[in-house]
């Protein structure tokens, strides 16, 4: 027996597809979007609709855009030297925000991951090293997550970018601010004393 009319089913069913969001979370949404006006309603309609149609890959750094360079591509006054590479646009958004990094992106779309079936050529790996003979590259910093896929994928990267002469640094791991020491893991502790610097 069915609890709701079939159209706020379908709703619920629908937003628990969504990552993180469970049926209790989803039956919550779906009453929201139900008690709100049709001009919401229309607006949220639209706005998933206009990310569907309207965003797709830069095609110099594989970033998600409506443009095409995107905006960062396009920005003249950004290092040209300086190529960060990420796993996700995600991972790009999180860099831009700390506002500490006036250079240039190249977003992978995922990590090396043989137990998944990713090898390196689902990944946007070679178009990352036709881009290092393009483009006058001084340095790459290698922005992946501290996971095992990771640095699995730094080092496969490393490897092909080394023997180009060009200079490849990685984010350094350590413990968060504000963070304390006692409660961080050993791999943190160990990341955070081989990335020190003087001071």
């Amino acid at each position: 027996m069915a609890l709701h009319a079939k159209p706020i089913d379908h709703l619920i069913e629908a937003l628990s597809k969504l990552p993180g969001i469970g049926k209790k979370t989803a039956s919550r949404l779906a009453f929201y979007i139900l008690r709100s006006n049709l001009s919401e309603a229309q607006e949220l309609a639209r706005a998933i609709l206009d990310v569907k149609e309207k965003i797709h890959l830069c095609s110099t750094c594989f970033n998600l855009t409506d443009e095409d360079p995107c905006w960062i591509c396009r920005d003249g006054r950004r290092t040209q030297e300086v190529l960060c590479v990420v796993e996700g646009p995600n991972d790009l958004i999180a860099i831009e925000h700390t506002g500490t990094y006036n250079g240039r992106y190249h977003v992978l779309h995922g990590t090396i991951s043989p137990l998944e079936g990713i090898g390196p050529e689902v990944l946007k790996i070679k178009e990352l090293m036709e881009r290092l003979q393009r483009e006058r590259i001084k340095e790459v910093i290698l922005a992946t997550n501290p996971t095992v896929e990771g640095g699995a994928t730094t080092l496969y990267i490393t490897e092909l970018v080394k023997p180009l002469g060009i200079k490849v640094t990685r984010i350094a791991y350590g413990v968060p601010m504000g963070g304390e020491i006692e409660y961080s893991d050993g791999m943190t502790l160990s990341k955070a004393l081989e990335g020190r610097r003087e001071i």
